[in-house]
């Protein structure tokens, strides 16, 4: 019963939806186990007259773009209902089919409107007592949309079927939210009428993909069909795995796949692991190899790195073995695929860092906790660059001999075999015969 996985290694965005896109082809179903519009997996392909088109998903995963391929929406997910029905549409408009072809957990959470304005009234009044508090959120609702579904107070897709007792629940939660709108936040209250008409208006349109999704993928994976799971953000944001409290409010990390789907984790094959060849963080917390230089300006301009969802600038560093390290051991990477490695070329030389120095020793250690990772020095190796440009290049063996040093010295002190490497945004640019990357 095979399932795939593929996992941001790093803070996200590390071009997950473009590697997802690539083996789509080779799975029946694509879904998506956490998170929600906070994400955006980018896709660019080539149209025959040689223009390029770009496509941003934020909750419908990049397989939907492959013909005969499923893609589900999984219960580990908190739903947007606006941003699922544009997605949807903006995807219609392209001329792709999507009925029959989506379909959507029943016990998906709803965000709300009041998740909205709760974390928005939330982020103000933390960026107003001290930047240093301020966890920058994208401001979609998706912390506390995941706070009231542990809470046990959440709304689920399966709810929208009971007007009656839809308008209970929301009347109930209301009066909580609305309080803390009012007498906290000194923000406007909400009406339960109008959001109840707005949902009930949603549940028409949504009720030709909701399914009980984890039951679909059970038939499937018990038929021989292959499953391709893909999460939202990156490992180093997990919940309980990052940098607390600087983190996403969900499981990135493969434990979330099985919780986020429903699928056993004897069903798991494999674990692919995407990094970027650099690193990147969008929002406040500690980066151990954040360059606030040149060099850093150079690798974001160059790397059009800016956030796909929020336009956010992204701060820029070198590579971090320590962490990927960490990130690794947690997954239980198979292998991993190298993104952005043409961003390099044109550098004299490269750091990477594969140990801290804290309090005066040295360790391998990823400290979680932000306090001891604020205060990490990173211990560097420095690589030669190269100066071609290598986005042209479709095998492994014509890439620069520093290019290729580079990934095998990632391979070895991780000690995971490089199975893909990609050299460009373009589906096109991408290097899969990198066997002789594989670790020492």
């Amino acid at each position: 019963m095979p399932v795939s996985i593929v996992i941001g290694s790093q803070w996200g965005d590390e071009g997950k939806g473009k590697i997802v896109d690539l083996l789509s082809p080779e799975v029946d179903v694509v879904a998506r186990y956490q998170g929600g519009a906070n994400a955006g997996h980018t896709i660019v392909w080539e149209n025959e007259d040689g223009s390029t088109e770009e496509f941003v998903l934020h909750l419908v995963p990049s397989g939907i773009f492959h013909e005969g391929v499923t893609c589900v929406i999984g219960n580990g997910v908190v739903l947007d209902p606006k941003a699922v029905m544009e997605e949807i549409e903006k995807i219609e408009s392209l001329g792709i089919d999507v009925d029959g072809r989506l379909k959507i957990s029943h016990n998906a959470h709803l965000i709300m409107p009041y998740h909205k304005a709760i974390e928005a009234a939330q982020e103000e009044e933390r960026a107003s007592a001290s930047d240093d508090d301020e966890i920058g959120t994208t401001g979609r609702g998706i912390g506390p949309a995941y706070t009231d579904k542990f809470a046990r107070t959440g709304i689920r897709v399966v709810d929208l079927l009971d007007e009656d007792a839809l308008r209970r629940k929301l009347r109930r939660s209301l009066e909580e939210k609305n309080a803390i709108l009012r007498d906290i936040y000194d923000a406007e209250a909400l009406d339960v009428d109008r959001i109840v008409e707005e949902y009930v208006e949603f549940d028409q349109k949504i009720d030709p993909y909701v399914t009980d999704t984890s039951k679909y993928l059970s038939e499937t994976l018990n038929d021989g069909g292959r499953v391709l799971a893909e999460g939202a953000q990156g490992s180093l944001l997990d919940v309980d795995f990052g940098s607390y409290p600087y983190v996403t409010s969900s499981h990135p990390t493969a434990g979330g796949c099985c919780t986020g789907l429903g699928v056993s984790p004897t069903a798991i094959d494999r674990v692919l692991g995407i990094a970027k060849a650099y690193c990147t963080r969008v929002g406040n917390g500690p980066f151990p190899t954040e360059l606030e230089n040149e060099a850093g300006e150079r690798l974001r301009r160059k790397g059009d790195e800016f956030g796909a969802t929020t336009g956010r600038p992204r701060r820029c560093g070198w590579l971090d073995l320590v962490a990927l390290r960490y990130t690794s051991m947690i997954n239980g990477f198979s292998e991993l695929a190298i993104t952005k490695l043409d961003i390099l070329s044109g550098m004299e030389s490269l750091k990477v860092c594969t140990q801290y120095r804290y309090d005066g020793k040295t360790t391998r250690r990823f400290p979680s906790e932000p306090q001891s990772l604020e205060r990490v020095e990173p211990i560097y190796e420095t690589l030669p660059g190269w100066d071609e440009d290598i986005s042209d290049v479709r095998r492994v063996e014509n890439l620069p001999l520093e290019a290729r040093d580079y990934l095998a010295f990632i391979a070895e002190v991780l000690d995971v075999e490089i199975g893909l490497v990609s050299n460009g945004p373009r589906r096109d640019q991408i290097i899969t015969d990198v066997q002789p990357m594989a670790a020492a």
